[in-house]
Parts: structure tokens; sequence; C-alpha cells
């Protein structure tokens, strides 16, 4: 099903071969992958592959084969190639996918329609970004290059809103039962300034990591300033405080995109638990990446005083 499964993403370019292992290998592993297109018909750029798996994630018709859950997997899987491309061409060693890494995305693409388990790698998908056509490659290089220079030379505290919100209205009231209106104001970090496009995620999830309600994305941060990062928007809790199953907890992840690598990536993260729904002003500790929905292995991202700045308002009948 898994060659399957893949054989759909790339009919239109005709690279299915009877062995989509070798293929898949070839294409992504080595540094010879990126000089076999001459000799190899069915070999291609790892990019060419990623657009092919975040067109398929970002598609909206609706007789896809796969859930949004799919897709969500899809297109961290496209994020993870975009990374393993630039690192094929990079002489740099730093801070790249390597080949061990990279092996743990074959069983995962394999059993795409079953898999339910936690992406090995924080990497998140690319929301909402063009996807390049061919021959476009070259020019994204100098488009990154202009678009991180503008945003330094002319408007150093704002930057334009290409990430589109999925903020949710207020639920309606129900006697007796208890609204959450959350106002995130600022994020407090070293680089604020440094950040491109930064948005935050908030989901609401039990002691096992599980959504108990829709998660919800802020539109891009209204400003930035010395070391903080502004959004002063509004986040409606899509749950009544009283129906929040015992040792829930609100998470924030923050989230900015990486122009060179070309993939948004969770920077740290923060969580609000129960006892501390109170309405008016509170801080909370940012805690170092990958997100632990969990909790159980936390390690705070700085000892400065930079925390997430937040404002709570309850709605009751």
């Amino acid at each position: 099903m898994a060659y399957h499964s893949y054989r759909k993403l790339c009919e239109k370019e005709t690279v299915w071969s009877s062995s989509l292992g070798p293929f898949f290998w070839r294409l992504c592993w080595g540094r010879g992958a990126l000089h076999c297109v001459p000799t190899l018909q069915f070999c291609f750029p790892p990019s060419r592959l990623a657009r092919h798996l975040q067109k398929e994630a970002q598609s909206q018709h609706n007789n896809s084969e796969f859930t949004e859950d799919q897709k969500k997997t899809i297109a961290k899987i496209a994020t993870c190639l975009e990374l393993r491309s630039a690192a094929l061409q990079s002489t740099q060693s730093q801070d790249e996918f390597k080949l061990e890494d990279l092996k743990k995305l074959e069983p995962i693409l394999k059993n795409i329609l079953t898999y339910n388990k936690e992406f090995p790698f924080d990497v998140q998908p690319v929301p909402l970004r063009k996807i390049l056509a061919p021959g476009e490659e070259e020019h994204l290089e100098f488009e990154e290059d202009d678009e991180e220079g503008g945003a330094g030379a002319g408007s150093p505290d704002s930057f334009p809103a290409r990430v589109p919100g999925t903020l949710l209205p207020r639920l309606p009231s129900e006697p007796g039962m208890t609204l959450l209106t959350i106002n995130i104001e600022k994020i407090g970090l070293k680089d604020a300034g440094q950040c491109i496009d930064p948005y935050i995620t908030v989901s609401v999830k039990d002691l096992n990591g599980i959504d108990l309600t829709p998660v919800q994305d802020t539109p891009v941060a209204l400003r930035k300033e010395d070391t903080y990062v502004h959004f002063n928007v509004d986040i409606e809790i899509q749950k009544h405080v009283e129906k929040l199953t015992k040792g829930a907890a609100i998470f924030f992840e923050f989230k900015h995109y990486k122009p060179k690598k070309r993939f948004t990536s969770t920077k740290c993260f923060a969580f609000m638990e129960m006892d501390e729904i109170k309405p008016g002003a509170i801080v909370i500790e940012l805690y170092k990446k990958p997100t632990d929905f969990k909790r159980k292995k936390l390690q705070l991202l700085t000892k400065k005083p930079l925390y997430l700045h937040l404002h709570q308002t309850l709605h009751k009948e």
C-alpha cells in the first residue's frame, strides 16, 4: 500500500519504477543522487519530490485518499526532504539532516495510511507558501536574500502577514459553564528581531498529549521590538473550562520561518495548566524544543527573564 500511495503522488511525472525503495534511497540519501539525473530517468532532486508531497498535502479535492492528519505527515516528510536537499548542496555539516536520521522516513512513508505515531523530527509543514514550479529553484536564493535584506533595511519592526491565522470564534455560552479567552500579548526572546514570519500555534492537550480541542494558529505577529515579538491576539479556547479533563494543559508553540532551509520551525514552547486559569495577566516560562506535550522532560529555554505574556478573560453566565 505504501508503494501504491506514493505512486499516486508521482504519476504525473512518470517516475514510478517497480522498486520504490532503491529509487527513494538514491534520491535522498547519497550526494551522488544530485548527479544521477542524466543517467537515471526516474531520479530527480529531493526538492522536486518535496513539491509533489507538498501538492498532495495541500490538495483540497474531496477524492484524496489521505486524511487531514495523513496530509500533515506527508507535509512534514516534504519539509525533511527540503532539508536533505539543502544538506546535499551545502559544504557545512552543522544542523543538517543526516543519513541515519532520514532513514526513519521510509517506514513512515511506507505505512502512511496507518501511521499514527509522533513524527520523529521537530519540523512543521511550510504554511501556505508558494509551491515552486520546475525551473524556479534558481530564483529562490535571490528572493530569500532580498526578503531578509528588505526586512532589515526597510521596516525593522514589522513584516508582511503571509501566514493567515486559523483562529476560531467563541463557542456559544451555556448556563453555569465558563469560556476562556486568552490574549497573547507578546513573547520575550533574545533574538526576537531575527524571527521571520513568527506565529504561535495554540492547542489543548490531555496528559497523553492528545488534542482536546481544534488546534489554532495566530496570524503572523504584529511587530518586533527590542527583545519582544508582539501579537496582541485573542484565542478562544474551544471547550468549556469545566469540560476539560484533569491534567489538561494549554500549549503555545512559537514558530518562525527559516528562509535558507525553506521550512517553518518550532523555536520554543510554553504551557499553562488548569490551576493557572484565572482572570488577569500571567507570564509563563519558555521551554526548549521539541514540544513535550506529555510534560515529562522539560528544559527551560533561557535563564534570562524572558516569558510568554498572556491575559485571560473568563466568560460565565
